[in-house]
């Protein structure tokens, strides 16, 4: 298994194309957690995503204690987290920030992130505010880089007019079968739904502005509504995903995520597994590329249309 890497927006981190989610981590034990961890980071996967609302910040905690944090161990792997939302509601003022960013490094036992996401849009969000707190951060060494998560191009056009600093990541739900962003550059200039563009042409957007998109939810058709793989819903989906998977010797999950990989904006998807089998099925897909007709032939047994 060779993990590829790719430059994450216009940091200089140098980042494995699959990175690992840890919202899910607070389902294992220790030793379990430590496990998966390790054999991760064994594979070249050492790139983890967090969010302080992620177990009520014990995802964040159980992930150091797993991994053992120490100064040493720490600079072997890459962390990234987000903030934001705050009681179910959303807050990108200045304090919230800082508070927030204080208590995920505690709960990481770390003194840094290498990344730090602003986690959905916040409607009151003062962009001044924001940049403010994005320079406290950095002047202070707590955070390196910044990206956003489920943000459209004004917004994020709005947040780069203030900041000193470039936005390098944008996360949004993304799969075969939720691929809303892809569907609507595919059907320009047509009267169907699919031609509908809900997301302001972001996947546009950010590969002009340098901008990495981290699809979450890789195997979800809805949100959270549950994965295709092997679902009654989708068969002719699933019937092709069969198909590669066998003539690549891989699973289905594998060729999933291959999908994603082979699309030319360097997507970086982010898995949900605490599974090691199903981790290492996802790692192995930096080693796959899907010729041309076979991204489209998945793409349209989705329920996905050509025009």
């Amino acid at each position: 298994m060779t993990m590829r890497n790719i430059t994450l927006g216009k940091s200089a981190l140098s980042v494995p194309t699959v990175a690992v989610g840890c919202m899910r981590i607070t389902a294992l034990s220790v030793s379990d957690a430590s496990r998966f961890i390790g054999t991760a980071i064994e594979n070249g996967a050492n790139f983890f995503d967090h969010a302080d609302i992620y177990g009520g910040g014990r995802s964040e905690k159980l992930f150091a204690q797993a991994y053992g944090m120490t100064d040493d161990k720490r600079e072997k792997i890459i962390l990234q987290s987000k903030c934001g939302i705050d009681r179910g509601l959303y807050d990108f003022s200045k304090e919230h920030i800082l508070t927030a960013v204080d208590g995920i490094l505690s709960r990481l036992n770390t003194d840094y992130l290498d990344v730090l996401l602003l986690h959905r849009p916040d409607a009151l969000c003062e962009p001044e505010e924001v940049a403010e707190a994005f320079d406290a951060l950095k002047s202070s060494g707590k955070v390196r880089n910044f990206g956003v998560s489920n943000h459209n191009p004004g917004q994020i056009a709005l947040l780069s007019k203030y900041l000193h600093t470039p936005i390098v990541a944008n996360q949004m739900q993304l799969s075969i079968a939720f691929c809303g962003m892809i569907s609507e550059g595919i059907n320009v200039n047509n009267e169907n739904d699919r031609a509908c563009v809900r997301d302001g042409g972001i996947l546009d957007y950010c590969r002009l502005n340098d901008i990495t998109i981290q699809p979450w939810s890789p195997f979800q058709y809805g949100f959270f509504e549950g994965s295709f793989v092997d679902n009654e819903k989708f068969p002719a989906l699933n019937k092709k995903l069969d198909e590669l998977a066998e003539k690549y010797g891989v699973s289905k999950n594998t060729i999933v995520i291959a999908w994603l990989l082979r699309h030319p904006a360097h997507l970086m998807p982010v898995t949900g597994t605490t599974k090691v089998e199903r981790l290492l099925d996802c790692l192995k897909a930096a080693d796959i590329t899907l010729t041309r007709d076979e991204w489209y032939d998945v793409y349209k047994s989705a329920g996905n249309i050509l025009p």
